[in-house]
């Protein structure tokens, strides 16, 4: 004889079915069933509708980077990004100070 573990069929559900009336009763049992079936409704519901809040982010998201294309592109024409500080080479006195100092 073998032992198959899988979903229970015919008879087993309703075997099931009556443990679970006589653990719970008849009415605790059609509220679990409201409560899932409410809770199903709802999660259907989240995934299919996006929130007013997630519409107001994608619009202010949207403005920011229509307002910073500008600024981006010239930074790219030029070569140089926004957040890169421009760094200038050091004068003969700051070479020569810093010589002294690394002398001494």
């Amino acid at each position: 004889m073998t032992l198959l573990l899988g979903l229970p069929e015919g008879y087993e559900w309703v075997v099931l079915l009556v443990v679970a009336l006589l653990l719970f009763g008849g009415q605790r049992l059609a509220g679990m069933g409201k409560g899932a079936g409410r809770a199903i409704r709802e999660f259907r519901e989240e995934i299919k509708a996006p929130t007013s809040s997630d519409e107001a982010d994608a619009s202010a998201t949207a403005s920011e980077v229509a307002a910073a294309a500008p600024a981006t592109a010239v930074a790219a024409i030029e070569g140089t990004t926004e957040t890169e500080p421009v760094v200038s080479e050091p004068t003969v006195e700051e070479t020569v100070q810093d010589a002294q100092v690394v002398r001494s």
